[in-house]
């Protein structure tokens, strides 16, 4: 998972990338970069760590077209800074970057060092950029056309399998231009607005507002956004559509605050929590107060309390320069993490049935942790529901959730993980609650293992290893 910005205009582009970029800063914290376009010529300054670390200068970055981007890697687990993105093209010149994850990279990989290619990073926005390089120079050497690229794009998604969201600048029609495109199940977000001298395109909504620019609309899944100053959008259509958004990203990794198609983030999560209130009170289940693990659980939470009738309190002060525990390289950095993450409030759970509110259980450890620290603040009860369903199936679409065997609600039932835990009841969101909400045609293959872009053994076998580093 990572956050792009695009943004071609009149203006300066650095200035405006790096504001847009900070605002999407929680969809990763391993690296980050800012490449900008001026007279043809690219500049790119990139790192490691956080965007005041990895950018730490913007000295050279001149051009009014550009891209930014924070990484957070589930490919290329080593860090390193040459996996930060964007990346480059000389002939034809492309900056580039993008979220999600490819599926079929070893393949890739071949086909491109049969021509002569070598990958030389770990990410997987590397390999995009070679296959649309490739495509587009197999029709010309140089003065392309938005014909061109749709055809070459048509190239790129009949060889690059996965989930992935992409921003781009090149010449196009002898005119730098902004490009944005998705995958055919759009299954990683993009959202794009215009501004006052140009266009801007993110991962999401919120680095618009932070421009104070409304969201136009959402980048087509299987099609590409060509967007230049002083026009109207183009699109063009690529690939027959069929749509599979992320589940995910409306449960935990969007900010509360993003639009996405089906609408504000806040709400979804709060439609969930109503969901999720219902299936348990038919449980025969009570409590005294509802407590929410911050932050992405607040309104479920709130949602649930209002539902049942109950107080809602804040049971937790968050540590607002801790990062977030689950996008962490490993376990052991997680674990350290949360200690400084959360701290209780001791009189909101002492003696009380305590209804504690969580987004998903992946691994168990976080849970397992919050519990801990709980029980020794001497709840009567302590009750845990969790607005999503149990995570059964490892994601291979850019969501870092490991291979099977370290998913705990793979080998664990609802009553088996409440006693791991410590609880007295654990409850999960049922499947069909979250299709109330959500719909069916989401991507939710880590909750029912219904994977819409197929992953063959050696394909999963390979992603699994790279992510073990």
């Amino acid at each position: 998972m990572c956050g792009f910005v695009g943004i071609l205009g009149n203006e300066p582009a650095a200035p405006r990338l790096l504001m847009s970029l900070q605002a999407i800063q929680h969809r990763g914290q391993d690296a980050a970069g800012i490449g900008t376009v001026h007279e043809g010529r690219i500049h790119v300054r990139k790192g490691l760590g956080m965007i005041h670390a990895a950018v730490s200068s913007m000295k050279g970055l001149t051009g009014t077209a550009g891209i930014a981007h924070v990484r957070y890697p589930t490919a290329g687990k080593s860090s390193s800074a040459e996996d930060a993105q964007p990346f480059i093209t000389r002939r034809p010149g492309i900056l580039l970057a993008h979220n999600g994850n490819v599926t079929n990279v070893p393949e890739v990989k071949a086909q491109l060092r049969e021509q002569g290619i070598v990958v030389l990073s770990e990410c997987d926005a590397e390999p995009i950029l070679l296959v649309l390089e490739q495509e587009l120079t197999a029709i010309r050497q140089a003065g392309h056309t938005s014909e061109d690229l749709k055809q070459a794009l048509a190239g790129v998604f009949a060889r690059v399998r996965g989930a992935y969201s992409v921003v781009a600048v090149l010449e196009l029609d002898g005119e730098s231009t902004l490009i944005a495109f998705r995958d055919p199940h759009g299954i990683r977000p993009g959202v794009y607005g215009r501004l006052a001298d140009g266009w801007i395109a993110s991962s999401e909504s919120v680095a618009l507002d932070v421009l104070m620019v409304d969201k136009a609309g959402d980048i087509p899944a299987g099609a590409c956004l060509v967007l230049r100053a002083g026009q109207d959008a183009q699109i063009l259509e690529v690939s027959q559509p069929e749509p599979r958004p992320c589940v995910f990203e409306r449960i935990y990794f969007a900010r509360p605050d993003s639009i996405m198609e089906d609408g504000r983030i806040n709400r979804t999560r709060w439609c969930m929590g109503r969901q999720l209130a219902r299936e348990w009170a038919a449980k025969g289940l009570s409590a005294d107060v509802v407590v929410a693990v911050p932050d992405s659980s607040r309104p479920a939470a709130m949602a649930m309390a209002e539902e049942l009738e109950l107080r809602h309190r804040e049971g937790f002060i968050k540590n607002r320069y801790s990062g977030r525990t689950f996008i962490m390289p490993d376990q052991n950095t997680r674990e350290l993490a949360l200690r400084l993450k959360l701290n209780p409030i001791r009189e909101i759970f002492e003696g009380q049935r305590v209804l504690l509110v969580d987004d998903s259980i992946v691994r168990g450890s976080t849970m397992g942790r919050i519990v801990k620290m709980v029980r020794k603040l001497g709840p009567k009860e302590l009750h845990i529901a969790v607005f999503s369903p149990p995570v059964r199936n490892p994601c291979f679409y850019g969501i870092d959730m490991p291979s099977q065997d370290e998913l705990i609600a793979a080998r664990l039932s609802e009553d088996e993980l409440a006693a791991h835990f410590g609880a007295d009841s654990l409850t999960f969101l049922s499947r069909a609650g979250l299709a109330e909400v959500s719909g069916p045609k989401i991507c939710a293959a880590c909750f029912d293992g219904e994977y819409c872009v197929p992953v063959s053994a050696d394909e999963r076998a390979a992603i699994e290893s790279n992510r073990r580093g």
